[in-house]
């Protein structure tokens, strides 16, 4: 049975692994900048995240790390899960359904009117899975991202 709790200091180390995991999988393993102190910052100090964890007999098996934004269609909040990840011997064990349910209770307890992700094109395997969860794909919105050094020259006077 799968247990899901909130993230601990004590379980940085833990998510950082499973981030650059996710990273792995996600054919991006060069591109976590994050390390224990950031996160640890971000979800304990500043708050400006939050993270929960699977576990599978007291093992931890996935994460999810989500935030809150805000719809102005809406006029409320909403919960944006950033990344969820399931370690891949755990996969099809029911922990991905069980995160994805953590946190649609979170968010309705939070009265958010939304509850929001985005998923690679390629991995089919989660499109499915999300659509069996009752998500809907937003496809006529593309995302968009200005980081790095492009972000520094938009900044710029």
């Amino acid at each position: 049975m799968t247990h899901i709790r909130p993230a601990e200091p004590s379980d940085v180390p833990t998510i950082l692994k499973l981030v650059k995991e996710l990273a792995a999988f996600e054919r991006e393993p060069d591109a976590v900048e994050a390390d224990v102190a950031a996160l640890d910052f971000a979800l304990f100090e500043e708050h400006s995240a939050e993270a929960v964890i699977a576990e599978v007999n007291g093992h931890p098996v996935g994460f999810a790390l989500f935030f809150h934004n805000f719809s102005t269609w809406t006029g409320r909040k909403g919960l944006y899960l950033e990344d969820l990840y399931v370690t891949p011997e755990a996969r099809g064990g029911g922990v991905g359904t069980a995160l994805l349910r953590h946190l649609a209770k979170i968010a309705v307890e939070r009265d958010c009117g939304r509850f929001e992700w985005s998923v690679l094109d390629w991995n089919q395997p989660a499109i499915d899975f999300y659509r069996k969860m009752g998500a809907t794909g937003m496809d006529e919105w593309r995302v968009q991202r200005v980081s790095g050094e492009a972000l520094k020259a938009l900044a710029a006077d």
